[in-house]
């Protein structure tokens, strides 16, 4: 129902992106889209790229007048840089001032390389790199216009960076947004964010890197999304999948998820109980949400929560890690792009853009239209089937 293409390199002229099946009358707000990239350069241990680049928005198509067409909407991001690049990036026949031969452990070069017979692992790099995940939060954006039309709203914070971890439970809210995304490490928690803090500055002043987790949380999301039906349509692997493709991502989790491993099944799910006032979930409610807001590959209208772990970033700021020169098959150490102390405080701005476009286009293919007012309507109308269900059974 909704898809997404992203194309553009790192270094090239700029990112772009597609976006097929919205519906005709979203309000799109160049503005809005670019507060959000903006966000995703947010927290400290990004490297001094952050500070200078800069996200240029041009819509090339699918909006008229400020709103959707209902045809693919075509988003382009300028790289402010590429005129230092223009020349070793360029697309016109030639070759490379230099070529990149001493691959990086815990990148995609190596692979990347012997896969499609390259011998620089800038042809690899530069599309595998994080700078991608620009135009994700850019369709990301729009998905989170379209679930607002159904009171969906999605945020995340921070819950780890190296050893330094959130107390359990802490969950934020919709208005504590503003809050997180003003701390240095979008921590929920001042304290918290201290020790962070500190942490990253330990690994810095090592040349080291640092990973960490974010939580993901998506209120407001309607019962039934995804199905047990098909292994591919159950809302958590597609989820799942989601948040994993995100660079430098090795592990998701839903609800409880590890947790609930070395728990006993007596106290690990949530009970159900009647609650008449309920009607957006058919009368019944529930007694925590150890399950993360899914149950079957479905959810259950309680909310969504997600976390995802970020790896220690692969390029440190001091050449320690070994690899080998594909050229002239030496040992040797691997070569060093810019690079950021820790990019856990984006992930989290890159993991809501991928929630979010996962929820669109589930409400989609539930609820339909081919405009937001017939989606709208659509989805009262399933509301109203609930409200109408619990009735009943009072």
């Amino acid at each position: 129902m909704l898809r997404f293409l992203t194309a553009g390199e790192s270094h090239g002229p700029a990112l772009s992106v597609v976006v097929e099946g919205l519906p005709a009358g979203l309000e799109v707000r160049a503005d809005e889209i670019i507060a959000e990239l903006a966000r995703r350069r947010l927290g400290f241990g990004r490297g001094p790229r952050m500070r200078f680049e800069r996200d240029e928005l041009r819509i090339l198509g699918g909006v008229r007048h400020g709103r959707t067409l209902g045809s693919p909407v075509a988003l382009e991001i300028a790289n402010t840089e590429w005129p230092k690049w223009e020349q070793e990036m360029s697309p016109a026949p030639g070759v490379p001032s230099r070529r990149l031969t001493a691959p990086r452990p815990g990148h995609a070069d190596l692979a990347g390389m012997l896969k499609y017979g390259f011998d620089d692992a800038r042809d690899v790099l530069e599309r595998s790199s994080a700078r991608e995940t620009a135009a994700r939060v850019a369709a990301g954006s729009l998905a989170k216009s379209l679930l607002a039309h159904l009171g969906v709203q999605v945020i995340s914070h921070v819950v780890r960076i190296g050893a330094a971890a959130l107390e359990e439970g802490t969950r934020p809210q919709i208005d504590d947004l503003a809050r997180i995304d003003a701390s240095e490490v979008r921590c929920l928690d001042e304290a918290t964010a201290a020790r962070m803090v500190a942490e990253i500055r330990a690994a810095a002043k090592e040349g080291d890197s640092l990973g960490g987790i974010v939580e993901v949380v998506a209120y407001g999301v309607p019962v039934g999304l995804g199905s047990y039906v098909q292994w591919d349509r159950k809302i958590d692997g597609l989820l799942a999948g989601a948040v994993m493709s995100i660079p430098a991502v090795k592990a998701v989790e839903v609800g409880d998820g590890w947790a609930q491993a070395a728990q006993r099944g007596s106290v690990a799910h949530d009970a159900i109980y009647r609650d008449p006032t309920a009607s957006a979930t058919g009368g019944y409610g529930r007694r925590g949400d150890h399950a993360g807001g899914l149950e079957g590959g479905v959810t259950s209208g309680a909310p969504l929560v997600l976390r995802a772990a970020m790896k220690p970033l692969a390029t440190l700021n001091r050449p320690v890690l070994e690899t080998v020169d594909v050229a002239t098959g030496e040992s040797t150490v691997s070569f060093k792009e810019r690079t950021d102390v820790t990019a856990v405080p984006a992930l989290g701005v890159v993991a809501e853009a991928m929630t979010a476009l996962v929820l669109a286009d589930e409400v989609l293919r539930k609820f339909g239209g081919d405009s937001v007012a017939e989606l709208v309507r659509n989805h009262a109308g399933f509301v109203a089937h609930l409200g109408v269900a619990t009735s009943a059974v009072e």
